[in-house]
């Protein structure tokens, strides 16, 4: 690639020069009419120059993408460990109720206990990644995942199965904050939506595969399928593994520990040009060097500026309004749901549960091809109107809708339409996009510990609709459940139009900027074109 660059930074340099126009010849201050030399020095006509310079640049594009991309697989896959549980326990806990004994209680326990817990890893997980890096701290993640998991498979009781799931948990509490925070950081601005969206994604396989996996299983005996089913989680460990070696660090974190010569290493494979990466280390070394002599980054984030006040508003409140409007629910109790709408075979029920669980699936394919074309909020608002739109009708059809005569068949149908559909709208903005809004909008010096803040925030919730979901159902029926739902859901509207900026396009050291002066709030990244981008695109031309 030496020469190649060397053409382009020759060309490009060529460009900048106003002496040098499209044709074989400029005009001299003295009028004389001087030939333009190539390197080699023979006559080159400019416009096979700037063609030949536009496929090169076009090659280290597309290179960099497809590296961008490969670091955001890698990073994503502890998101799968997560998405398993979550899918895998909704029909193990069947079996754990048959083999093991346990309460209702104790079923609301093992099953939300996992999130509460997984708070401790959060707040650990931004401190563990600002000393030891982001990409050791997925690795921490994995390890602690894999023993809590080992342990569920062999527990011989109840408590023991709690300690595995407690362990679970705190594995799981650094996974959620260090990954999208990671692939936030390495990833170019134009694309970025689409790369932070990647641990949904993988979220959302691990919990098809787990309900695959249920479904599986199911033939064994009570007292097997359901170790099995936990079991197969422990396979993606050995991928993670190897992926820590073939990843680079966080360019951004490089910096903060004054490691510039790696990032701008790092900075190399994954932008286009020597100009951008002087223009991404001058920002990130603007942004690292902010704060370094104030205050401990603790004692900011709980004293916080009004700006960063507004940050931890957004970021909090997005991450809490994606739990409290019942996904967990609808995910983890999917078979109780399906068996209150008449539903009572296994079979039946877990085949339900893998229709939901691939409808999940699939949706999660519409942002990721177009978050970064039609932005954060359009798809935040067509996720969070779907949804109420569909609790409501479960709400509706689980009250009134009787199960037990003829319109049993339409009630179902109903149901589970519902259930799809509000997982799906689900997966198109709330899903992927709170975990790319809190990634985004906190400054480099408190993001990682922010982020944590906002993890906690949504783990929290999560386990407080987990270990409450039957409680509550009990005392004001399923569908009374959700219509509560349906009526936080469409709180969850109004949240995302008063306080979610817009940061489609936007760096984040540019997003940044956005809370500080209030501008542009609602279309930031779509209406308001950048000087420095209108400068990129005159170089360009």
């Amino acid at each position: 690639m030496g020469f190649l660059e060397s053409k382009v930074k020759a060309i490009a340099a060529s460009e900048l020069n106003p002496m040098v126009v499209k044709n074989k010849y400029v005009r001299m201050d003295e009028g004389e009419v001087t030939t333009i030399q190539s390197d080699r020095g023979v006559n080159r006509d400019v416009d096979d120059e700037l063609a030949w310079a536009e496929k090169i640049s076009t090659m280290r594009r597309n290179t960099s993408r497809r590296y961008v991309f490969a670091c955001a697989i890698f990073a994503s896959l502890n998101s799968v460990l997560l998405g398993y549980d979550v899918g895998v326990m909704s029909g193990a806990i069947l079996f754990i109720h048959e083999d093991l004994k346990i309460t209702e209680v104790q079923q609301e326990i093992l099953v939300g206990c996992l999130s509460v817990v997984s708070i401790l890893g959060s707040l650990a997980a931004g401190r563990a990644s600002d000393v030891i890096g982001r990409k050791w701290t997925m690795g921490l993640a994995a390890i602690i995942f894999q023993v809590g998991a080992i342990i569920m498979v062999f527990a011989p009781s109840f408590p023991v199965l709690m300690i595995g799931r407690l362990i679970t948990g705190i594995g799981i509490g650094f996974a959620v904050v260090v990954a999208p925070v990671y692939i936030a950081e390495i990833s170019p601005s134009v694309s970025r939506g689409s790369f932070t969206s990647f641990p949904e994604i993988f979220i959302n396989l691990g919990i098809l595969l787990g309900y695959v996996s249920n479904y599986a299983f199911s033939g064994l005996s009570a007292h097997i399928n359901w170790r099995v089913m936990l079991g197969v989680g422990i396979l993606p460990s050995v991928i993670i593994a190897i992926a820590l070696f073939k990843i680079p660090e966080s360019p951004r974190w490089l910096v903060m520990v004054h490691r510039t010569d790696e990032a701008r290493i790092v900075l190399s494979n994954i932008t286009e040009s020597e100009v951008e990466i002087e223009q991404r280390m001058s920002e990130i070394e603007a942004a690292a060097s902010i704060g370094e002599d104030e205050k401990d980054v603790w004692r900011e984030i709980i004293n916080p500026s009004p700006v960063l006040r507004r940050m931890l508003i957004t970021g909090i409140g997005i991450q809490c309004f994606q739990q409290i409007t019942g996904i967990d629910a609808t995910v983890y109790y999917s078979p109780t749901i399906f068996k209150k709408a008449g539903i009572t075979n296994y079979n039946y029920l877990l085949r339900a549960t893998v229709a939901v669980g691939f409808t999940k699936t699939i949706s999660i394919l519409i942002p990721i091809l177009t978050i970064d074309r039609m932005g954060r909020k359009v798809l935040l608002y067509v996720s969070t109107v779907g949804m109420t739109l569909c609790l409501l009708g479960l709400s509706i059809a689980l009250t009134f809708l009787n199960f037990d005569i003829g319109s049993k068949d339409v009630g179902i149908g109903i149901v589970v339409l519902a259930v799809c559909g509000n997982v799906a709208f689900f997966s198109v903005g709330m899903g992927p996009i709170a975990w790319v809004i809190s990634s985004e909008i906190f400054p480099l010096r408190v993001r990682a510990q922010a982020c944590a803040i906002s993890s906690i925030g949504n783990r929290l919730c999560s386990g407080l609709i987990a270990m409450s979901f039957l409680s509550v159902a009990r005392v004001i029926t399923i569908g009374g459940t959700f219509f509560l739902f349906t009526l936080i859901s469409a709180l969850s509207v109004v949240f995302m139009y008063v306080f979610v900026p817009e940061t489609k396009g936007k760096s984040l050291e540019e997003i940044e900027l956005m809370f500080h002066s209030g501008s542009d709030w609602q279309n930031g990244g779509s209406t308001q074109v950048q000087l420095k981008d209108v400068q990129r695109l005159v170089d360009k031309i």
